[in-house]
């Protein structure tokens, strides 16, 4: 076996962890495999050997995730003004770990909205660590900051994400209505219900895994892209469709998910903002599906 087989084999060995980072960072697995896909191109392109490749390739993942999340802000407005991070207090930095682990693992990509409300470096500061256990020392080198800053990052991102709870309480039902309400319209063949319950501008977000299965799928069935995005392209996915989905509890909130016999073989991670449903990610990929908590309803 030459270097290069060894090195794809090791590569490989780290592709659920790069993929579970990437995803809680950018929050499309599309998105989390390009980011993937570009750390194997530049571990190609390192000329000197790498003693701790998990760590090395964490960090190439989170900068690349980084500058993905920098461009999106750019096309719009900044949620949060970065420049004053060093002068915050950290008033939970003696929160019990053990507390902090659970809160990180109930959150998941269902909680992908309120994570967008973050700074690009608040959010990957708090995925790294809460999520992760990284380090803040290594999180600062990724953040170009001093260690305190980036502590102060992710206790940003966290009190922010905490805060989501009495939120999320109140909505829970009224999101799971919604997903009920696109199940119905789409079994229906409802196209002007489905049509009522998109935002104009949604945007259905799909990875590999799902290409290639609907690409397979029996004539007649809809094939999807990795992106779609308008309502009327989205609802003519899933117009007549989704006989067979249910819904599902996907990370603590209401999705919908296709399980013949109990078994996950897809995930459709909805957002939802205002009433209306924005943005829909289709997850098939398996090493993804791990990382998610999926119960049927």
């Amino acid at each position: 076996m030459n270097d290069n087989d060894s090195l794809a084999r090791a590569f490989d060995a780290q592709r659920s962890h790069l993929n579970a980072v990437a995803y809680r960072m950018l929050g499309s697995a599309s998105e989390a495999e390009d980011a993937v896909q570009e750390a194997w191109f530049r571990l190609g392109r390192q000329g000197e050997a790498v003693d701790n490749l998990r760590a090395w390739l964490t960090t190439v993942v989170s900068r690349i995730c980084l500058d993905t999340l920098r461009a999106r802000k750019a096309r719009a407005e900044d949620a949060l003004d970065e420049s004053d991070d060093a002068h915050l207090s950290d008033t939970d930095r003696g929160a019990d770990p053990e507390h902090q682990a659970m809160l990180a693992d109930a959150i998941g990509p269902a909680m992908l909205v309120v994570l967008d409300t973050l700074a690009p470096s608040e959010r990957l500061a708090y995925v790294l660590h809460d999520m992760f256990g990284v380090a803040f020392e290594d999180i600062a080198v990724i953040v170009g900051r001093s260690t305190d800053a980036a502590r102060q990052l992710a206790s940003r991102g966290r009190r922010r994400v905490q805060g989501l709870g009495a939120q999320r309480a109140g909505t829970s039902q009224v999101r799971r209505a919604i997903v009920e309400a696109f199940l119905k319209a789409s079994r229906e063949g409802d196209f002007s219900a489905l049509l009522s319950l998109l935002d104009p501008d949604v945007v259905l977000r799909a990875d590999a895994a799902a290409v290639a299965a609907s690409l397979a799928a029996p004539e007649g069935a809809p094939k999807i892209a990795r992106e779609i995005r308008g309502a009327k392209q989205v609802a003519d996915v899933f117009n007549g469709r989704a006989r067979a989905a249910q819904v599902a509890l996907v990370d603590n909130a209401y999705s919908a998910a296709y399980a013949p016999d109990g078994n996950i073989f897809t995930v459709f991670d909805f957002v939802i903002e205002n009433g209306r449903i924005t943005g829909i990610n289709v997850v098939v990929d398996k090493d993804i599906l791990a990382t998610m908590d999926v119960h049927l309803v």
